[in-house]
C-alpha cells in the first residue's frame, strides 16, 4: 500500500499536550534531571509536554503572549494540562531591579487574566495549575548578584508575598495550586533546592516534579497511550493494528 494511501486511510495521530508556561525555572526544565525532562519521561507515548519557558519574563509580558501560545483556534481538548509558572521575577525589588518587578497587586491580576484567557478558550479550570515562585535563598543569591555587579535585588519575604497571591488567585478562580515556597521551607533548610538562591538545584528540580506529579496523575491517568505495544502488532497485516 502507498504511503499516501495509508496515511488517506488512517486516522491524523494527534498527541495531546501538557503547556509548561513559566520563566527560566520553566526554561531549565528541560535541562539533566530537571523537571520538564521528568514529566516528558513518565508521559512519553501518551502526550507531548511542550516547554514554553522564558528567561527573565514577568506576568506583564506573560499574559501578553500566553494568546499567540493558545489561540482560539487551538482544539482545547488537546491540551490536557497548564502550568503557570510566574513571580521570581514580578517579585525582584522595585528600587533595584525595576525592569522586571511588577506590583503585588498587578501581579494577582495578572494571574487571574492568564487563567480567565484560558477559560475563555476552552480550557477548563481543572486542567490548570498555578505554581508559587520557590523561596529565595538570600546569601547564596547575593553572591550571583554580586558576580555580575549587582547588589541583591530580592527577598524571601517579598518573594513570599507574591507566593500567597498565587495561591489566592488559584482558591478564586478554582484551579490547582503548587505553593512552592512554603512546601519547600515546611520544618527544613531549603537552600540544598536551589543552585545559586533563585533556581533550582537537581534536588529541588526532583522536588518540584514529586511535587507536581502528584497532581497531574490523577488528571492524566486515564490518557492512553498511543499506538498499540509492539508485541500487538499484527506483523502479517500492520494495517490492521496501525490504521
Amino acid at each position: 500500500m502507498a504511503l499516501a494511501e495509508a496515511a488517506a486511510r488512517g486516522r491524523l495521530l494527534r498527541w495531546p499536550r501538557v503547556l509548561l508556561f513559566g520563566d527560566s525555572i520553566t526554561e531549565f526544565s528541560f535541562q539533566e534531571n530537571g523537571w520538564g525532562a521528568y514529566l516528558a519521561e513518565r508521559l512519553v507515548r501518551k502526550c507531548d509536554v511542550v516547554n514554553r519557558g522564558i528567561s527573565g519574563y514577568n506576568t506583564r509580558w506573560a499574559k501578553l503572549i500566553l494568546p499567540r501560545l493558545i489561540t482560539e483556534n487551538t482544539s482545547a481538548d488537546s491540551i490536557v494540562a497548564v502550568t503557570i509558572f510566574f513571580g521570581a521575577n514580578d517579585s525582584a525589588l522595585k528600587e533595584l531591579n525595576p525592569k522586571q518587578h511588577v506590583p503585588l497587586e498587578e501581579y494577582a491580576a495578572n494571574l487571574k487574566s492568564m487563567v480567565q484567557y484560558l477559560k475563555s478558550v476552552d480550557i477548563t479550570a481543572d486542567r490548570i495549575i498555578l505554581i508559587t515562585p520557590p523561596p529565595l535563598q538570600e546569601s547564596a543569591w547575593e553572591k550571583a548578584c554580586l558576580a555580575k555587579g549587582d547588589k541583591l535585588n530580592r527577598c524571601n519575604a517579598t518573594t513570599g508575598q507574591y507566593a500567597q497571591a498565587c495561591v489566592q488567585v488559584a482558591k478564586e478562580c478554582g484551579t490547582d495550586v503548587l505553593d512552592l515556597w512554603t512546601l519547600m521551607q515546611k520544618n527544613q533548610d531549603f537552600s540544598s533546592y536551589l543552585s545559586d538562591g533563585l533556581h533550582l538545584s537537581t534536588k529541588g528540580n526532583s522536588f518540584l516534579a514529586t511535587q507536581l506529579w502528584s497532581r497531574l496523575e490523577n488528571k492524566l491517568s486515564a490518557l492512553p497511550s498511543l499506538l498499540p505495544y509492539w508485541r500487538d502488532v499484527d506483523h502479517t497485516n500492520p494495517e490492521a493494528s496501525l490504521l
